[in-house]
């Protein structure tokens, strides 16, 4: 299901969207394509949709949860993570699980500038772990906008997965991440040389290996592990209080289901937490077609529909 949900061909019937920046630091701003209702009225609920590792706001699963919302009559926001879907111009960093701050900062634009009432979040695998750790870091003091926080496969402990993919039956995905990864980076030292440097780095051939040779040292984490101790979403799960749904697949490849046990997930009486048998990594394509078809999209949409007012 995860190779098959990645190249299953599909169309998407969505209005023109409206390209939107947020700025989330002082150097740094996400671009977001938006699909506003009409009137951009402030009383009808948005989503905000954050993509996984190496995808885009054009990811078909991204897509694919902004059809169904639109359809449903909310406003949607697909959010490119820094660097991702061409933006490496917009920020002079990389990006990375740790980043939650960013999200806070486009709740905080669509709530307090835009003057949103309803406002939702989505996030698969590693936007997942994002949107799932902002929640978590808000503890109790949720903002009133914030009505609802959605994870599709979150890699809340980052080790497990970095450690899941050195499997051999992973070899396919770790050799597409990093090739991906690589390219990002390559594209970074082009426009900040002054920053970023190919010397030294030897031959990365896995996704622990560049976060210890690049995506830690560049956010001034001693190395990976450090790194995912600091960026994973399982230390702070427990504190979740708005209102979230959690799918996960117990087959998943490289998210492994153990991981929700130990962060004991389904001890969290806020937290839905959803895991069938199968799914694979962000699949869960259905045997039933139309909108069912991807199964864990449709519950996202469904989940948020039964919160707005």
């Amino acid at each position: 299901m995860t190779i098959a949900s990645a190249y299953w061909p599909r169309r998407f019937a969505l209005p023109k969207a409206e390209a939107r920046l947020f700025r989330v630091a002082e150097d740094s701003q996400l671009r977001g394509m938006c699909h506003w209702q009409d009137g951009k009225r402030k009383d009808v609920p948005v989503i905000a949709i954050v993509h996984g590792l190496e995808g885009s706001c054009d990811s078909n699963y991204v897509l694919g949860i902004a059809e169904k919302a639109y359809q449903r009559g909310f406003h949607v926001v697909r959010l490119n993570q820094r660097n991702c879907g061409g933006t490496e111009k917009l920020t002079p960093t990389l990006y990375n699980s740790a980043l939650s701050e960013d999200y806070r900062a486009v709740l905080e634009e669509l709530a307090k500038g835009d003057g949103f009432s309803q406002v939702f979040f989505a996030g698969y695998s590693m936007g997942g772990n994002l949107v799932t750790k902002m929640a978590g870091e808000y503890g109790d003091a949720v903002p009133r906008a914030l009505r609802g926080v959605c994870g599709i496969c979150p890699a809340i402990d980052l080790a497990a997965s970095a450690d899941a993919l050195q499997k051999r039956e992973n070899y396919f995905y770790q050799r597409w991440f990093v090739k991906g990864l690589m390219a990002r980076y390559a594209r970074k030292v082009a426009l900040f040389p002054q920053i970023y440097s190919r010397d030294g780095l030897g031959k990365i051939r896995s996704v622990r290996e560049f976060d210890d040779a690049i995506t830690a040292p560049s956010f001034g984490y001693r190395d990976a592990q450090e790194y995912y101790e600091a960026a994973g979403a399982r230390k702070v799960v427990g504190r979740v209080s708005v209102p979230m749904l959690m799918i996960t697949a117990q087959d998943d490849p490289f998210v492994p289901y153990e991981s929700f046990l130990a962060a004991l997930v389904e001890e969290n009486p806020a937290i839905r937490f959803v895991a069938p048998e199968r799914g694979g990594h962000c699949g869960f394509i259905s045997r039933h077609g139309g909108a069912e078809r991807f199964w864990a999209e449709a519950r996202v949409v469904d989940f948020c529909e039964g919160l707005r007012e």
